[in-house]
């Protein structure tokens, strides 16, 4: 029995055998992840015959009535904050900047502050509609460095998320991957879509958005290569997920490769230049950023 009243959940356990609290939940409730679950549960939000159980695994019985309340989600919105950031380029229109590694890029659920859009609005006068994202038509990953344009105003904003569409502007990265090549450089083309086993994922699904990577190696080491990378589309952990389906993943990478990889902050993945045709002179602007010095460094390891 499962009754939904508003964000109040009332679930009856039905089964002769006992089974963990948090397994029952997690099982009745899929919109929600088990961490959560867990998390409500620490807190003491969930009740079993109307007492307060504070442990995942407690075993509830045949009968048993579970009752919790989702706490509703807090609006969402990006206000400006000081925190530094590298500003490549700007002008009346756009921003370029060096995203450092470990910042999210926008406001989202349990990233409500912090990242760099925050920063960007403590640094400059964005007009923008949209409160949570306002100047971003592209993104990379939290663990992921490098370059990202922003759009200040309308024009901007249509200009570049044309370009991407279009597939006019320049976006290479390098990286750190493992494995040894056979061939020098290749391009990727396989479908990304949502992982039907984890949803935290993405994954190669046949009825998924085309996405079309170009790779190159540049150096070869024992067991792992530098390459560059050049994205035809933007689809979310395209790089990462590519490159794992060909054998390759990015050192470091935590959802997409090996346990036994090369120590860092997350994935070795750099966006180091970024083209596009300026909105308003429509002229060709081109920017290059090196690797942090975490990159460089263990590049200089791999060569030693």
């Amino acid at each position: 029995m499962k009754i939904i009243t508003n964000n109040q959940y009332t679930l009856k356990y039905e089964e002769e055998k006992k089974g963990r609290l948090d397994n029952f939940i997690s099982e009745q409730v899929t919109d929600i992840s088990r961490s959560q679950i867990q998390k409500f549960i620490k807190d003491g939000e969930v009740l079993v015959n109307d007492s307060v159980i504070k442990k995942t695994g407690f075993k509830v019985s045949n009968g048993d009535v579970v009752t919790f309340t989702v706490p509703a989600e807090k609006p969402i919105e990006a206000v400006p904050e000081n925190i530094p950031i590298d500003v490549v380029y700007e002008d009346e229109d756009v921003m370029v900047v060096n995203k450092p590694q470990g910042m999210v890029v926008h406001p989202a659920a349990g990233h409500p502050d912090g990242t760099l859009v925050n920063a960007i609005l403590y640094h400059s006068k964005i007009n923008d509609d949209d409160l949570i994202r306002p100047g971003i038509v592209h993104r990379i990953d939290k663990d992921t460095s490098g370059l990202l344009m922003i759009a200040k105003n309308n024009l901007a904003k249509q200009s570049l998320m044309h370009q991407l569409k279009e597939k006019t502007n320049l976006r290479e990265y390098v990286a750190i991957v493992h494995g040894n090549f056979k061939e020098r450089k290749g391009i990727i083309d396989a479908p990304l879509g949502r992982s039907k086993s984890d949803r935290k994922k993405q994954a190669i699904v046949d009825d998924g958005r085309k996405a079309i990577t170009h790779f190159e190696v540049i150096e070869q080491f024992e067991d792992y290569a530098l390459i560059k990378l050049r994205l035809e589309t933007g689809r979310t952990h395209q790089i990462r997920v590519h490159m794992q389906y060909i054998g390759h993943p990015v050192a470091g990478d935590p959802l997409y490769g090996p346990k036994n990889t090369l120590n860092g902050h997350g994935q070795f993945l750099h966006a180091k230049t970024l083209g596009f045709e300026h909105p308003r002179t429509k002229e060709w602007m081109e920017f290059t950023v090196e690797p942090p010095k975490i990159f460089t460094d263990t590049l200089n390891k791999l060569r030693g």
